[in-house]
C-alpha cells in the first residue's frame, strides 16, 4: 500500500494479548501498520481473532506486549491519557448507560480533553458540539434524550462525541453493530464522509465486509491464523487475503456479492446463459440450493432470459424449480 510521509498513526514491530500475571501471551506479532489520514481503514476478521484488543492497543486503552505505536511521529508510550484523548476519538461497541442525558450533553463529553478544571465549555467548545451534531444530521435529535432515539441514532450521537473531541483519529469498534441494514449503510457512508471532507484518520473494526468492500480505502485483514494483510482494498482482495479468514471449508468468499457465503454439496453442473445480473444471481442462488453447481462448461445448458423464458438445451421449462429437476434427472442416467 503506498504511504505517506507522515501517516497518521504507525506501529511498528507490534505484539499484542494479554497478561497472566507477569507472563504475556501474544495473540499477535510482528505487526507493522499505517494508518492514513484522510482514509477509512477497515479491520476484519473472525470473532475472537483479536481486532479489539488490537484497537486498544492502537489507542492507548492498554500496553502493547511489545512494539511501539507513533501518532504524528510520537511514541504514544510517553504520552499521558489527556494527550491521547486529543490525538484519538475511541467510540467502542458497548451500549451505554446514559438514558438520561440528551444528544447534546452526550456530545459536550467530546470536549473534556480541551476544557478547564472546571469542564466549563467556551463559545468555541459550544461551536464544535454544534458542528458535531450537524457532521452526523442530529440537528433535529439535538434536544432528545439517548432513551428516545433508535439504535442508528445512538451510534450517530456516539460518533458525534468522538467528532467533537476535534482529534486527527476515529477508532470504531464495530459501529455497525446492532443496528439495521439502513442503519448500517448510512454510518458507514457518514464514515467515509468524515474522513474525505475532514481529513480524519477512521480506523473500525467490522464484520460488515460487504460496506468496508465498498466505502474503505483500506483494509486490515486478520486471517483465521492471526497472520495480517494490509494494503488498499483492491489490492488485499485481489491478492486473495478474503479467502483465509475463515479456515472452514463450509465458508466461502464470493466475488460476485464482496461478502461470504455457505457453501452446500452439489451433485451436478450446469452452464448458465443469463445476460441480466440480479437474474443471474437468483438463477445461481436456486440452483445451488438444489445441488447444482453452475460452470463454466457442462454437458447441460440452461438459459434464462426472464423468470418465465428458460429452456434447458433449447427445451422450454416451466420454472427454475423444474429446470433444476430435470438437470438432476439428467445427471443420474448420465
Amino acid at each position: 500500500m503506498h504511504t505517506t510521509q507522515n501517516p497518521a498513526l504507525s506501529a511498528r514491530d507490534l505484539a499484542v494479548g494479554y497478561r497472566q500475571g507477569k507472563k504475556a501471551v501474544a495473540i499477535m506479532s510482528g505487526l507493522n501498520l499505517t494508518l492514513e489520514r484522510g482514509a477509512v481503514t477497515a479491520l476484519l476478521g473472525r470473532n475472537g481473532a483479536g481486532k479489539s484488543t488490537l484497537l486498544r492497543a492502537l489507542t492507548g486503552a492498554e500496553r502493547p506486549i511489545g512494539g511501539t505505536v507513533a501518532i504524528g511521529g510520537h511514541d504514544t508510550a510517553a504520552m499521558s491519557s489527556r494527550e491521547m484523548s486529543r490525538l484519538v476519538g475511541l467510540v467502542s461497541t458497548e451500549r451505554i448507560a446514559a438514558g438520561g442525558l440528551t444528544v447534546t450533553e452526550l456530545v459536550e463529553l467530546g470536549r473534556q480533553p480541551h476544557t478547564g478544571f472546571l469542564g466549563r465549555l467556551s463559545g468555541h467548545d459550544r461551536e464544535a458540539v454544534a458542528h458535531a451534531i450537524a457532521s452526523v444530521g442530529m440537528e433535529h435529535k439535538a434536544q432528545s434524550h439517548l432513551a428516545q432515539l433508535s439504535d442508528g441514532e445512538r451510534q450517530k450521537a456516539m460518533i458525534a462525541r468522538a467528532i467533537a473531541q476535534e482529534t486527527p483519529i476515529i477508532v470504531l469498534d464495530e459501529p455497525t453493530a446492532f443496528l439495521d441494514v439502513a442503519s448500517r449503510i448510512r454510518v458507514m457512508r457518514l464514515l467515509h464522509t468524515l474522513a474525505r471532507n475532514q481529513g480524519k484518520a477512521v480506523l473500525l473494526s467490522s464484520h460488515d465486509v460487504a460496506q468496508s468492500l465498498l466505502l474503505a480505502d483500506a483494509l486490515w485483514v486478520i486471517a483465521d491464523d492471526r497472520s495480517m494483510t494490509c494494503g488498499r482494498t483492491e489490492d488485499v482482495v485481489m491478492g486473495g487475503a478474503m479467502q483465509h479468514m475463515f479456515a472452514d471449508p463450509d465458508i466461502a468468499f464470493s466475488p460476485d456479492t464482496c461478502d461470504f457465503e455457505a457453501t452446500l454439496p452439489t451433485v451436478a453442473a450446469v452452464r448458465l446463459e443469463c445476460a441480466d445480473t440480479l437474474l443471474r444471481r437468483c438463477a445461481s442462488s436456486a440452483l445451488l440450493r438444489s445441488g447444482i453447481a453452475v460452470a463454466a462448461t457442462a454437458p447441460l445448458t440452461l438459459a434464462v432470459r426472464s423468470l418465465r423464458e428458460i429452456s434447458l438445451n433449447g427445451a422450454t421449462q416451466p420454472s427454475l424449480k423444474a429446470a433444476a429437476e430435470a438437470v438432476l434427472a439428467a445427471s443420474v442416467h448420465a
